[in-house]
C-alpha cells in the first residue's frame, strides 16, 4: 500500500539556514505573518459596513455598537500583527531583491501599497477612538475600512503574485517531491 502522508519534511529544522528575522530558508516568517492583517482587514471592512447599516435602519440598534466594537478589536489585533510583518517584510526586501528588476518593482508596488494601507489603518484607529461614544461606524471611519480592505486585497494580489509567481524566496528542491516515490525529500537534501 503506497504512503499516503508526509509529515517530517515540512517540519523539519535540520538543513535549513537561519537567515535573521526572515526567517529560516523555506520556512520565512513574513508570509506566514500576513494572514492575520488581511483577515482582520477585510473583516473589519465588513463589520463596519453592517453596523453603519444596522444604525442607519435603526438608531437604537445594539447591533450597531456590538459591530463596532468588534470591528474596534479586529482592526486593533490586524495592526499588532502588521508591526513584525511590516519588519520582516522590509528585510526580505532589503536583503532578497535585486534593484531594477520586475521582482523588484513588483516588491516595491506591493510595500507602496502596504504602507499606505498601514497608515490608513493607524488613521482608522485614531478616528474610532475619536468616535466611540457615538456607537456605531461612522460614514467616515466605514468609508475607510472599505478602502483599507480593498488595498489590502490588491497589496496580498502582489505578495502573492511575489510568491507564487516569481517564487521569490522560495526554497526549490527541483521538483523531486513530484517525482512518484515512497522516501521523503528533506531541505537537507538539496543539491
Amino acid at each position: 500500500m503506497p504512503r499516503l502522508f508526509s509529515i517530517k519534511p515540512a517540519l523539519t529544522m535540520k538543513g535549513r539556514k537561519f537567515k535573521g528575522i526572515r526567517g529560516l530558508s523555506g520556512k520565512p516568517f513574513h508570509p506566514p505573518l500576513t494572514d492575520i492583517p488581511v483577515a482582520c482587514y477585510l473583516l473589519v471592512g465588513v463589520l463596519d459596513v453592517i453596523s453603519f447599516i444596522s444604525y442607519s435602519r435603526n438608531e437604537e440598534s445594539t447591533l450597531a455598537r456590538d459591530f463596532f466594537i468588534s470591528g474596534t478589536h479586529v482592526i486593533v489585533a490586524g495592526a499588532v500583527v502588521s508591526v513584525p510583518t511590516i519588519i520582516t517584510g522590509f528585510w526580505d526586501w532589503l536583503k532578497s531583491t535585486t534593484p531594477g528588476t520586475q521582482a523588484w518593482r513588483t516588491a516595491n508596488w506591493h510595500m507602496a501599497v502596504m504602507l499606505t494601507m498601514s497608515l490608513l489603518v493607524a488613521a482608522n484607529i485614531l478616528l474610532r477612538l475619536g468616535y466611540w461614544e457615538g456607537g456605531y461606524a461612522e460614514p467616515l471611519v466605514t468609508g475607510l475600512s472599505v478602502v483599507i480592505a480593498l488595498l489590502v486585497t490588491l497589496g496580498a494580489l502582489y505578495g502573492g503574485t511575489l510568491v507564487y509567481e516569481y517564487q521569490f524566496n522560495v526554497e526549490s528542491l527541483d521538483g523531486r517531491v513530484w517525482d512518484k516515490s515512497e522516501t521523503d525529500v528533506y531541505p537537507r537534501d538539496k543539491e
